[in-house]
């Protein structure tokens, strides 16, 4: 039996039926999730859904999570999630479905997969085949934000060591799955050494258990800017979540177009298949979606269902469509397309050539996939010894004069603790500050004990209680100071759980 044969005879085997939720979403979303399940039918996956309503329709009729408690249930029931582009309205402080979604079920792993498909789609990069894989649930998409004063606004940065250990032990083992043979790490930690700095300590970590896959740091900046100029040097890049939703989307667009490129949302016992791409209301009814991205996606979760050779089937014949030229508008070249497709022409051709294997592009084949699912554990590292060195307090103060504040905290908390600095935006104001730095209305002031040593040029912090704490705010505010915020600062083991300020 040949190749041509064989996948003939997958299509017309059922396969057991799975449960899975189905989201149509919003704006394009219901046009390229009724094209995606059409293929799947008419590749005959057996399957049953059950169809839930998220999103903008959801917000709007009050309900502020974008999601009911009957969906929920829905999803706890089958656990596995095929979901077209939603809505977040905009303003009223309404939050992402999405980031709800992937963090609630501990959707801990994004992985995106992007590879060219030159020379049928037009790209300055043909070479490029690079698997983004991008921590879920944390860093600043925990969308922890304050207003704190007139002026300044804060955004929370969470970093974890067991959020770091999964996702980067997930890419180690992705490669090695996938036969992959570098994970590239990106992180800022020449600046956040703290947060991306335990990023980067992990990587080294998990790396060093992974020997025969080779391994690189790189700063996001840089690595960003080569990853759109040779992205053909990268193979698995492994990078906290906002970095990682950012240069996803970069790779999907220099491959030709992030209408192209599905995703996978990974956890311990749920997981979520979507496209990249947002639900694109400008387009929305008109019949000319892509529905590339969702149906990528859709491969995807039959390849986690260990549904290989029905994923198999349905990549050969849309890598056939994409050969023979027939194109959505957002990848049409009139130098490489032959027909210019709307939505159900697109999909149709795809259906066409069930069975059939492309002949530029590599066949794939159901044995090249593993079926195993990756099992990811964290490690219980021995509990550190916690000691309380100092605080941070921050005030809203509309004196632009840092050496005035200064001086009064002085005078205020002499009995208490002593004054260390004062920083406005992380930049060191006082002591000793300069005239030419820009101040805002709000203040980090740094306490520490009076009796603090230096011995050899090093400062050695000498504990606080948390007594000292509430009695310097208990001072500060029968002083008239405004205290909006403290942060205990905190040595592990002795080593210092905090940032210096600029110029400290």
């Amino acid at each position: 039996m040949n190749t041509s044969e064989a996948l003939k005879e997958s299509l017309s085997k059922k396969s057991n039926t799975i449960n899975i939720v189905v989201a149509k979403g919003d704006g394009i979303g219901p046009e390229i999730m009724d094209a995606t399940l059409d293929l799947l039918k008419a590749a005959n996956v057996d399957f049953n859904p059950d169809f839930i309503e998220v999103g903008e329709k959801v917000y709007k009729s009050g309900n502020t999570a974008g999601i009911t408690d009957a969906s929920w249930e829905s999803i706890h029931k089958h656990k596995i999630i095929l979901k077209a582009p939603i809505t977040t309205p905009q303003g009223k402080g309404y939050k992402s479905l999405n980031v709800t979604m992937r963090k609630s079920l501990g959707l801990f792993a994004n992985v995106r997969p992007v590879k060219s498909l030159h020379p049928f789609v037009t790209t300055l990069h043909p070479k490029m085949d690079v698997v983004v894989v991008r921590e879920n649930e944390e860093d600043l998409y925990a969308g922890i934000e304050h207003r704190q004063t007139d002026e300044v606004y804060q955004c929370l940065k969470l970093i974890t060591r067991p959020g770091s250990e999964k996702i980067i032990r997930y890419a180690f083992e992705y490669a090695k799955k996938h036969h992959r043979k570098k994970v590239t790490c990106l992180v800022k930690d020449n600046i956040m050494k703290l947060t991306d700095g335990l990023f980067h300590q992990v990587f080294r970590e998990i790396s060093a258990e992974y020997p025969d896959i080779q391994s690189e740091v790189q700063i996001i900046d840089i690595g960003s800017a080569r990853m759109a100029n040779q992205p053909q040097q990268y193979d698995v890049v492994v990078t906290s979540n906002l970095y990682g939703d950012i240069v996803s989307d970069i790779v999907a667009e220099i491959s030709g177009s992030v209408g192209l490129a599905g995703s996978s949302n990974i956890g311990t016992d749920y997981a979520m298949f979507e496209a990249i791409h947002g639900s694109a209301p400008d387009i929305s009814g008109m019949g000319i979606a892509n529905p590339s991205g969702l149906m990528q996606g859709a491969i995807q979760m039959l390849n986690y269902l260990g549904l290989t050779e029905k994923a198999a089937l349905i990549q050969n014949a849309w890598l056939k469509t994409i050969e023979d030229g027939i194109h959505t508008a957002d990848i049409y070249n009139e130098a490489t397309s032959k027909t210019k497709a709307n939505t159900k022409e697109f999909t149709a051709a795809v259906i066409e050539r069930l069975g059939q294997v492309p002949s530029t592009f590599p066949q794939i084949n159901a044995t090249d996939v593993d079926q195993r699912r990756l099992k990811i554990e964290i490690s219980k590292p021995k509990p550190q010894t916690k000691t309380l060195v100092g605080v941070d307090i921050f005030l809203d103060s509309r004196d632009r004069n840092a050496n005035t504040l200064g001086d009064r905290l002085t005078e205020a908390s002499k009995e208490i603790l002593k004054l260390k600095m004062i920083t406005n935006r992380g930049v060191k104001v006082y002591p000793d500050g300069m005239d030419s730095t820009f101040c805002t209305d709000h203040w980090r002031c740094r306490f520490v004990n009076n009796e603090t040593v230096v011995e050899a040029g090093k400062t050695e912090h000498v504990p606080i209680t948390p007594s000292d704490i509430i009695k310097l705010m208990s001072k500060l505010h029968a002083d008239d100071f405004d205290v909006i915020k403290t942060e205990n600062l905190y040595e592990f083991d002795g080593k210092i759980g905090f940032s210096l300020g600029q110029g400290e």
